[in-house]
Parts: C-alpha cells; structure tokens; sequence
C-alpha cells in the first residue's frame, strides 16, 4: 500500500501524503516530485542499491517540506462532541455537504441527514479530514450563474444517480462546465482560495483510542 501512494504521487495522479513509520523513517514526495527518504540510522546498503538502480541519491539534513508537517493546520478532533454537534446542525439544516479527505487532494462528499449520518460515519477512511459545507443547491443554473468573473472553483456537483463529485475551474472554463453539469441535480461553487473558504465545521478522525494524530 506504502509503495503504491508514492507511485501515484510521482505519476501526479492527484493524492498527497506523507509515510512515517514513528520516528524511525518516513518518505515524502515533494511538488518537484523528488522522493525524500529520512532515517534515524545511516543506510548504506539502500543507497548503493538505489545508485544500482541508475537512480542519484543525496544527502540532505532535512526534507524541504518537513516543516510543512510540523505543525497541524487542524487541531480539531471529530469527537463525540463534534458527532453530536453536526447532529444539532442536521435538525435544523435538515442536509449538509461533508467533504471526506482520505489523503491530500483526493475527496469523496457525502450529503448528510439524520437518517444517514451513523451509516456515513461508519464508512469514513481512518485518520480522514472531515469538512462540513452548506448543502448542494437544486438550482444549478443559479449556482453556475453566481459564479465569479475571476478565480478558480472548486465545483461540487450530483449527478441523477445520487453520485457526487468535484472539478476545478476558473472562468476561462465556465462554458465546458456547464455542459459538463448538464444533468446535475444540485451543485455548489467553493472557492479555490484557502483565505476564502468558510465550513461550518473542519475536523479530523481520531484513532480508536481517543487520540488525534492526523496531520492536516
């Protein structure tokens, strides 16, 4: 499993994340897709092995973007007070959008009630961001009439079969998205930008101990 997320972050398929095994090793595949290896232990024998490999390995004191992961973007655990929260939220919004990160840059969203919120959280990845957005609109062409004159997007839609999904775009793609979303029953544009982006709520899942160690 290990093996296979670098392999798709060096293919730029889209997910992100960072390997650790406790303090011991961890590997990280930066934005320039160079691979960073780190060790508690000198490795000779890997280094020759990857030389072999016709690869250049080198040694650094530390990876660029470790500090990136030093310090939580999010502190919030999706704990019994968050679940009981969110159920207070769904009686009186009735349905609500959760956005479900497994791994950085890859999402699936769920549509929340009362009635399906035990099913969904059972299902959610380990570790998982959760984000609560307002719900989809039924209005699509309100949605994609609203939208910015300049930016980028992060569109949300459902399709008739009740599967949701998302698309970045700005406005140099507006016309391919509405033929895109044709037969969407609802939709929601979100902004792109970090500084603009409002949840109702953002939190992440706990282990079975209690203990939050995601690091968002």
């Amino acid at each position: 499993m290990a093996l296979e997320l670098v392999r798709i972050m060096l293919r730029g398929q889209g997910a992100w994340c960072g390997l650790e095994a406790g303090n011991g090793f961890a590997v990280e595949v930066g934005w320039d897709l160079y691979v960073y290896v780190g060790s508690d232990r000198p490795c000779p024998d890997a280094v020759a092995r990857t030389r072999e490999l016709g690869l250049f390995p080198e040694p650094v004191t530390a990876s660029p973007h470790a500090a990136d992961l030093q310090e939580p973007g999010v502190t919030e655990a999706a704990d019994a007070e968050f679940w009981t929260r969110l159920r207070s939220m769904l009686a009186s919004e009735r349905t609500v959008l959760l956005e479900e990160n497994h791994v950085r840059n890859a999402a699936r969203w769920h549509r929340l009630t009362e009635a399906n919120l035990d099913a969904v959280r059972a299902g959610l990845t380990p570790r998982a961001l959760l984000t609560v957005w307002p719900d989809l609109n039924p209005d699509v062409d309100a949605v994609l009439a609203a939208l910015p004159e300049d930016g980028s997007v992060e569109f949300v839609r459902e399709a008739q079969d009740g599967t949701i999904a998302h698309v970045l775009a700005d406005s140099a793609d507006y016309q391919e998205l509405a033929f895109l979303v044709a037969d969407a029953t609802a939709a929601r544009a979100l902004s792109a930008y970090v500084d603009e982006r409002h949840p109702l709520a953002c939190a992440a899942l706990p282990d079975s101990d209690g203990v939050l160690r995601a690091r968002w």
